[in-house]
């Protein structure tokens, strides 16, 4: 039996199941946006983002799998200096958008880590009680290159955190390439050679700092092989995210938001294919997934179960989701579509298709890469 956290526009939903038999358990902070769900798989804790307007972004915990919630802090900037480099910084000092939560290291208890629009990244050392900006990134004279993606300002979207070494964090910025750093957050290296964004005139199309990545993940038990969906294609790093090969567009589209890829097969990734960013549904209105077996070679188009006439869904970036086993699959659309797989995205079972809008999944008890 697994257990499925589904953040969308109206709230969290708690889905269990497996095979074709998935059912809605519970429902909460019905009518919140929740923007980004997390399972710790330390210490089994759950955490929930919620952009609540004027009310700002706030932060709930779990310790009981949902019975109770408690908010807890959420990350906020310092006070804007008033003087200095940074007084004219165009950017602005209050976060708007929690957009990914990852657990620190096994050897870490507590650690959380917490990327955001704007583009701040925050740690927190006691279980998400406070939170402190991480200002090597956030004061890297880089920043100021950095441009908005489908927002009005950058941000970082994906926190990979590296099984072998816990001080080893890779980030993937929304418009502003790949970040690594081996030192716990005190320094910090742009790391997107061989990408390409088609949106740049040709002088600048390779300029690291300006990449829009749409999604990053890796590899649990081959970390040095991490896979990227960015704004103009699929790429491609196996040698832990220092250069990056592009990989030849698959049918029907290279251009999507979502990729998952195996925790033991590094061979292996899903990616949701959208017509383009101009038209972002589904080519000729068929829904498809797409596997790579070979390392991008080639790609299987997979369509059992899901639909294949006047589908409009599109699966953002924390939408696609897989097991530790690597076999079950759930997917999610801005529809309010729901699908699970059972055996690696070759058949799919539609749990429901009136959801609100859905922007994040996480399988409990999933180690994050």
């Amino acid at each position: 039996m697994h257990t499925l956290l589904a953040g969308s526009r109206k709230g969290l939903f708690v889905i269990r199941g497996e095979g074709a038999r998935w059912g809605i358990e519970s429902h909460h902070f019905a009518g919140d946006p929740v923007t980004q769900v997390l399972a710790d798989p330390r210490d089994g804790a759950w955490y929930a983002a919620l952009r609540m307007g004027h009310f700002g972004v706030k932060l709930r915990k779990s310790t009981d799998q949902g019975a109770n919630w408690q908010e807890i802090t959420a990350p906020a900037f310092p006070p804007k200096p008033e003087q200095g480099p940074w007084a004219d910084d165009q950017t602005p000092w209050s976060v708007d958008l929690i957009w990914t939560l990852a657990a620190g290291g096994a050897n870490q208890p507590g650690t959380l880590w917490a990327g955001c629009i704007p583009a701040g990244l925050f740690k927190s050392e006691d279980g998400g009680a406070s939170w402190a900006l991480n200002t090597a990134l956030w004061e890297d004279p880089k920043r100021q290159g950095w441009l908005g993606g489908g927002y009005d300002h950058a941000g970082i979207h994906t926190v990979l955190v590296d099984p072998r070494d816990a001080r080893h964090l890779t980030l993937a910025v929304s418009c502003g390439g790949v970040w690594q750093t081996r030192d716990g957050g005190a320094s910090w290296a742009l790391t997107a050679a061989g990408m390409r964004a088609d949106y740049m005139p040709e002088e600048g199309a390779y300029d690291e700092n300006i990449q829009d990545v749409h999604r990053m993940v890796q590899c649990a038990t081959q970390p040095e092989v991490l896979w990227v969906q960015h704004h103009c294609g699929i790429y491609r790093s196996t040698d832990g995210a220092q250069i990056w090969q592009a990989i030849a567009a698959p049918k029907p589209s290279g251009f999507g938001f979502a990729v998952a890829c195996d925790p033991h097969n590094p061979q292996r990734a899903w990616f949701v294919p959208a017509q383009a960013d101009a038209v972002r549904v589904p080519v000729n209105g068929q829904m498809v997934v797409t596997r790579t077996d070979d390392g991008g070679a080639s790609f299987k188009v997979l369509t059992e179960g899901l639909p294949q006439r006047q589908a409009y869904h599109l699966v953002y970036r924390h939408a696609l989701d897989l097991t530790n086993d690597g076999q079950t699959l759930a997917m999610a659309s801005t529809t309010g579509g729901l699908w699970l797989s059972a055996n690696a995205g070759e058949a799919w079972h539609c749990v429901s298709r009136d959801l609100p809008p859905l922007a994040a999944l996480q399988f409990v008890n999933q180690s994050q890469p």
